[in-house]
């Protein structure tokens, strides 16, 4: 199984920065929020492979997932081995890339990695969202496994006066995750049967407070309505247009998640709260992350 991360965005809310690094580049503590991705990606035992789908305007990426011998071995040579082992990792990951050439919207970018897929179920990891715990993907396979391969999305609650902002699916619940039999409705570890999906729908017409939250694992036949599917919001070709059209000839779940089991890196608020949040939280990191903000007088509001 194939893991896509699209990657291909403009990154415009973090211009100027963005004009010559990638918002994909952008660091989160000592890796750039794509690693973070592609880990995530490539911890279920069915996946060998990740497909980034990218603009050729962004040669950095391709070449941050290459091997740099050179890099590896000078720093080797000044005894600086735990850097030359992370730049090896980055390096050694089992990346590939397929490419956007126009911006057409999410749903023209995982076609384009049509050919990698190759008629099997596949995930698809927004790129801007980092989940530590790297969780939901096993999740999603393990309800995905017990219904006969169908299709399952990862979800979370949001406050009903929020459902607005985000995708919301309609449905029923189905049952739980093992361990999670006395889980609520809207609670971690629920799931739902997968009845419609209704895009920033106003709050007194929406059909439940669960918002897709950028983790998906996918059948087949997503992938092929993709190849025909008009353009939507926006005059882009959208994903959720193709799983809506899918419902009615599959099953399709959602699983619900922890709110909190993921940090948003897409605008630049977002990125700046994960990067102090998982400061510290993170015990490489937290002693000298709070000796340097108690050092400018701590933390005020």
């Amino acid at each position: 199984m194939k893991a896509i991360i699209p990657a291909a965005g403009l990154g415009t809310r973090f211009l100027p920065s963005t004009k010559c690094t990638p918002k994909e580049m952008l660091p989160v503590l000592d890796k750039p929020v794509i690693q973070y991705v592609v880990e995530e990606a490539l911890e279920p035992d069915e996946v060998d492979g990740a497909i980034i789908v990218t603009s050729p305007n962004k040669p950095e990426l391709l070449s941050y997932f290459q091997p740099d011998l050179s890099l590896e071995q000078l720093l080797r040579e000044r005894g600086k081995g735990a850097y030359a082992d992370a730049v090896a990792e980055a390096g050694s990951m089992p990346v590939d890339f397929r490419f956007q050439y126009k911006p057409k919207g999410l749903g023209h970018a995982i076609r384009s990695a049509a050919d990698a897929v190759a008629g099997e179920s596949f995930l698809v990891l927004l790129g801007d969202y980092v989940v530590p715990a790297r969780d939901i993907c096993d999740k999603m396979l393990a309800v995905s496994a017990s219904r006969g391969g169908a299709s399952v999305i990862a979800v979370a609650a949001c406050a009903p006066d929020e459902v607005s902002r985000y995708g919301i699916v309609a449905g029923e619940r189905a049952g739980s995750l093992p361990g999670c039999e006395g889980a609520g409705d809207s609670e971690p570890g629920a799931v739902w049967r997968v009845s419609g999906l209704v895009e920033k729908p106003d709050p007194a017409e929406a059909p439940s407070n669960l918002y897709i939250v950028g983790r998906y694992l996918l059948s087949p036949l997503v992938m092929d309505l993709l190849e025909d599917q008009a353009p939507g919001a926006g005059g882009e070709v959208q994903l959720t247009d193709a799983m809506a059209r899918s419902l009615d000839r599959e099953a399709m779940y959602a699983v619900v998640i922890d709110p909190l089991s993921g940090y948003d890196t897409g605008t630049p608020s977002g990125w700046m709260a994960t990067n102090a949040l998982m400061a510290a939280s993170d015990p490489r990191f937290s002693g000298a992350f709070w000796e340097a903000v108690d050092a400018r007088g701590g933390l005020k509001r």
